[in-house]
Formats: structure tokens, C-alpha cells, sequence
């Protein structure tokens, strides 16, 4: 169903419910196939409001929303029950729907884009300079991709920011190490050229230095002052740190397949804490607190039910991430792009669940003093949860320490490239450069889908077993099912399986002569009332519910209903079109995923 048509029910439901909601209207996709395919059950919740019996509200709906609906549902509505409002597409409506989506097979499978075309920055990722990237950073890369791929796709302007943690207190103890070890670092006519070899070991062997040596203490604090104020040698040294990082944490991205992520780190905003905080003080938001500033907010309060400070100025004049947050969201929703901004309508910060009281208590400050509007500007925190082992605890190596990304990464490449490797005529046979790219597609993509097919604010064990597995809502499960369609086209059609696949033209006409295929179709169409409800309530994890349903009910067709051996040309060709269009569906949703698909496994 488009926009347009979801839009008339919803609207015409709005009128003949006032003056009550867009939320009262409560039309929502079938919760079961014999309910048809859509429900409108606003008569339950209006009905005492308006005076009348729900089954009486209903049918007032239902005599509003039947010409509406000529020619997509069957007429007359269903009541059924107390008041619930059963709407099931017709099947000539179906028919010309797939036709559509046939249609347009090799772009957007007739999904239009949004009437409501928006600046939206997703704020994601956010590794720390110096610091090797880990599991945890994981969700907030992948989530982020993908809410980023989908809001592309539905036509929004998407700005992809990657707010890298490369300023704090920790960078004087780093940049005074690199003096006594790498000199030539503190220099701006060499320090590009250094090797800082392991920043790891690096960053541990300052720290190490931190704890023992007091006089390298001492060095390390004088070395944030001379840093924040602008030291040319000090600066030298946080490049060639920041640069050393980035170089490392793009060989991640490269491997996730992360593209367009545009790095604005804390440093960015450094120039605009000072006026944040005035205007804190002046608007009486921010007041003195044992020697630091501090914004006190109601209903926030300590466990000894004191009020609970959030920090945006230390006693030593420090910043803290509330004062850098709240010049981020000026920036990124207030200032035009004439002086620099975005001027967003929408910022999602995809950050774990544990920093929700942070973004909650920014939000409500920067909403009180005036940076942003609510009414035309949204902030949007998009926590998730943790990754855990297979115990249950935290997911760490043996002995203890977190899990680095890319052993993690390189573990699921490796066992997917032994699974490739034991169906092969020769196991002990070194893999073709093709089926290296195979094994690196599955395993990669075993790990984003495992992440993402779950709900985002749910912890989940993290199991190579599990997500590697050809059974269930796994990527070798999807993969494997799209290689299948591309075999069944491939046989229809008599195409070789060493050549790229080549899809058949629409047919001119989609038959439906059996339920399965019916119920395919119903279930295909509703592709954009999905994209849709993702973009805005940002789980993708109903992406990959909506992949697995529609690769079962496949499944079925393929079962029930010959492709080949078709009774006639024509009944061949409509069932090629629903083999295009489900292969079509399974590689763009992939893709939105951030997984790309494979023709052959």
C-alpha cells in the first residue's frame, strides 16, 4: 500500500473520529492473515467518548472509508466483533500491485519516495582516538548504517556523523608520552610521517606511566592546558594520534561496509562551550555548584533524593559531554548552513541504552534554554542493548578483556571460509578469490544481521554457531534463499550459472491460481507500510522479520507452484514476475542492511 493510500484511511478515519487523534485512528497492519491485512480499531477507544456503541461507532467509520477504498479492499468492510474494522486488499489490486513492483524490479520496486522530505543527522558510531574499537561499537556502526541507508532511501537528506571522542584529559598524558618517545610526533613539519606503530600499547604504556609516575603526572595535566590552548607541539601530537586512529578504524569500516560517515569529533565544538555556558548562566539555567557550573533539572535527583547536577563546567574550567552535546544539537538544528549548521529537522544519536538518562537530561536543557524547538526540530535517542556471551555475562576473551572488533570480524570470515571450504570437492584446497569474497560476505553478514534482526534495546548472547546457521532469521538463511530464486530464474530461463544473472521483463499480465501465491502477494506489497513504520520508529530488526516472511512464504509458493513447468506462458511468466519481485525484495532489504547479496552458494 502507498503512502497515499495509507494516508486516505488513516486521514479519513482522523475525520470521522474528531476532534480526536492520528493515534485514536489506530490503523495497523492485520495481527493475524484472517483478519485480512489491515485493522482500524478506533471504534473501541472512541465509541464512549462519543457516546455510542462501539459496533455503531464502527459502521460510522466504515460508510466514511468505503468510498475511499473502491477498487484496493474488498467491500463490503468487516466488523467484526465489538467494533474491530477488518480491511482486506482485493485481488485484482494485488495483481496490478506486483505488476508494479515487476515493473520496477531493478530500482525502488514502486516504493515512491517520502511527500516530506527532511534534513536528518544520525549521530552513530563514535570511537575513541587512541583507542582500539570494540564489540560495543559495534551496534551503535551497524544500527546507524542502516537507519541511515533506509532514511536515504525514502528520499530524506541524511547527514551520517561520526562524533569520534578525540578530546579530553587523557590526550596531555598522551601527548607528553609521544614528547619522550616519538619527538619527531610533537613537530608539525614531521609528525605526519611518524609511525606510532600500536596505539593500543601505546595508550596503555601512558597510562601505565600515569599511575607510577608522578611527575609525569604533573607533565600530562600541564599538557591538556597547553593543548586546549593551542600549543603548536601539543597540537602536532593530537594530529598525528587522530590521524593514526583513523586510519585504523576506517579498516573496519571498510570491512562493515560503512561508506558516507562523516567525522565531526568533540573537538569540533570546542569553539562554541564558552557560549553555551553563558547562555546557560544568563537564562539563570546554570548555577554555581561546590565550584563547578551545573544545570538542575526537575525529576531528576540523586538515589538520596538530592537534586541531581548535570555538569557542563569543572571547577578547573573543564567541559564536560553535556556542555559539547548541548553545542552540538545548536549546531546541528540551529545554525543555517550558511554559518556552518544543518538546520536539521531530525537528529537520532544511536548510542547504548546506558547513556539515556544523559540524553534525556541533555534534551530537556537544550529544549528549556531555547536551542531547539520541539514543534519543528526532533531529538531522538536510539538506545540498544548489550552484547553479551553465550553465558550470558559479558561478552569478553578468556581472560577478561573486551573482545577488539577485529578479531571479532575476522573470527566470523574464518569459520564461514571453513564452512565454504568443507563443501568443496577438496576441502583442503585453498579458496578461490571468488569464494574468499563469498566467505567474507556470509561471515560479515552473519554479524550484522544477527545484531540487527534483534530488538535494539534487548541485550543478546552473541553466538558464531547461531548466526551462522542456515536455519532461522540469519543472513546465510537469506543469502542461501536469494542464490535459490537466482537458480529457479536461472533454470526457467536457461541462463548459465556462470554468467551474472539476467532478470525477466515483467509480465504483462499477474495471474493468481493458487492461495500461496495470493498470500505472497499480499505479503510483497506491504513493503513500503514496513520502510515506513522502520523510519519511524527506527527498529530494524522488523526489516529482517518482514525478510524472513516473506523468504518462507516463498517458500510455500515454490512448493505448491511449479515456475518451469507452468501450465501455460503466460501463468510461467506471472510466476517468473513474483520471483523477480521477492528476489528484488530480499536484495534491497539486504542492502539497506548494509549486507550485499550473492547470486550463487
Amino acid at each position: 500500500m502507498t503512502e497515499k493510500e495509507r494516508n486516505s484511511i488513516i486521514n479519513t478515519a482522523i475525520s470521522n473520529a474528531t476532534p480526536f487523534t492520528t493515534t485514536d485512528t489506530m490503523v495497523t497492519p492485520a495481527t493475524k492473515p484472517e483478519f485480512g491485512d489491515y485493522q482500524c480499531n478506533a471504534a473501541m477507544s472512541l465509541a464512549k467518548s462519543a457516546n455510542l456503541n462501539p459496533r455503531d461507532c464502527a459502521q460510522k467509520i466504515v460508510n466514511a472509508l468505503e468510498p475511499k477504498l473502491e477498487g484496493i479492499m474488498e467491500l463490503p468492510l468487516e466488523i467484526a466483533g465489538p467494533g474491530f474494522i477488518n480491511l482486506k486488499f482485493r485481488e485484482d489490486y494485488l495483481r496490478r500491485g506486483l505488476g508494479e513492483m515487476a515493473g520496477d524490479s531493478g530500482g525502488r520496486l514502486g516504493v515512491p519516495l517520502t511527500s516530506n522530505k527532511k534534513k536528518i543527522v544520525v549521530d552513530f558510531s563514535s570511537p575513541n582516538i587512541a583507542k582500539e574499537m570494540h564489540v560495543g561499537h559495534l551496534r551503535s556502526t551497524i544500527i546507524g548504517d542502516t537507519l541511515s541507508n533506509l532514511l536515504t532511501f525514502a528520499g530524506h537528506d541524511v547527514l551520517r556523523l561520526n562524533h569520534v571522542g578525540d578530546w579530553g584529559t587523557q590526550f596531555g598524558m598522551l601527548v607528553e608520552h609521544l614528547r619522550d618517545e616519538y619527538p619527531a610526533a610533537l613537530s608539525p613539519e614531521t609528525s605526519q610521517n611518524v609511525d606510532l606503530g600500536d596505539l593500543v600499547m601505546l595508550y596503555k604504556a601512558a597510562k601505565k606511566r600515569f599511575d607510577v609516575d608522578e611527575e609525569f603526572k604533573v607533565r600530562s595535566r600541564e599538557g591538556v592546558v597547553k593543548l586546549q590552548a593551542g600549543d603548536k607541539e601539543a597540537l602536532a601530537a593530537w594530529e598525528s594520534l587522530c590521524a593514526a586512529s583513523r586510519v585504523e578504524y576506517q579498516k573496519i569500516y571498510d570491512v562493515l561496509n560503512i561508506a558516507g560517515l562523516n567525522e565531526r569529533g568533540e573537538s569540533f565544538y570546542n569553539p562554541y562551550l564558552n557560549g553555551v555556558v553563558g547562555d546557560l548562566e544568563s537564562q539563570g539555567l546554570a548555577v554555581e555548584s561546590e565550584g563547578a557550573t551545573a544545570v538542575f533539572l526537575d525529576g531528576y535527583a540523586n538515589r538520596d533524593g538530592s537534586p541531581l547536577p548535570m555538569l557542563v563546567r569543572k571547577s578547573d574550567g573543564g567541559f564536560n559531554y553535556a556542555t559539547t552535546d548541548l553545542a552540538a544539537i545548536r549546531h546541528r538544528v540551529q545554525l543555517d548552513p550558511a554559518e556552518g549548521g544543518e538546520k536539521a529537522d531530525r537528529v537520532l544519536y544511536v548510542t547504548d541504552a546506558g547513556q539515556s538518562q544523559h540524553f534525556e537530561m541533555v534534551f530537556a536543557a537544550a529544549n528549556k534554554a531555547g536551542f531547539f524547538d520541539p514543534d519543528s526540530a526532533s531529538l531522538e535517542h536510539v538506545p540498544f542493548g548489550l552484547v553479551q556471551g553465550e553465558d550470558g555475562k559479558k561478552f569478553a576473551t578468556r581472560s577478561g578483556d573486551t573482545v577488539k572488533l577485529k578479531d571479532l570480524l575476522d573470527e566470523a570470515v574464518r569459520i564461514a571460509g571453513e564452512d565454504v571450504k568443507s563443501r568443496m570437492d577438496d576441502p583442503e584446497e585453498e579458496l578461490s578469490d571468488a569464494l574468499a569474497d563469498v566467505a567474507k560476505t556470509v561471515g560479515i553478514g552473519a554479524v550484522k544481521y544477527a545484531d540487527l534482526s534483534m530488538n535494539r534495546e534487548s541485550n543478546y548472547k552473541f553466538s558464531y554457531g547461531r548466526m551462522l546457521s542456515l536455519n532461522g532469521n540469519t543472513a546465510p538463511y537469506m543469502l542461501y534463499a536469494y542464490a535459490r530464486i537466482c537458480g529457479i530464474v536461472r533454470k526457467a530461463t536457461g541462463q548459465s550459472e556462470d554468467e551474472k544473472i539476467v532478470w525477466p521483463d515483467a509480465a504483462e499480465e499477474i495471474l493468481i491460481t493458487h492461495d500461496s501465491e495470493k498470500q505472497l502477494i499480499r505479503n510483497l506489497v506491504k513493503l513500503p507500510d514496513i520502510l515506513s513504520e522502520v523510519e519511524s520508529e527506527l527498529y530494524p530488526n522488523r526489516l529482517c522479520d518482514y525478510l524472513f516472511e516473506t523468504s518462507q512464504k516463498f517458500n510455500q509458493f515454490y512448493e505448491n507452484c511449479s515456475v518451469n513447468n507452468a501450465e501455460t506462458p503466460e501463468l510461467k511468466a506471472s510466476r517468473l514476475s513474483l520471483c523477480t519481485v521477492s528476489a528484488a525484495t530480499i536484495r534491497l532489504l539486504m542492502n539497506l542492511l548494509g549486507i550485499p547479496v550473492v547470486e550463487k552458494l
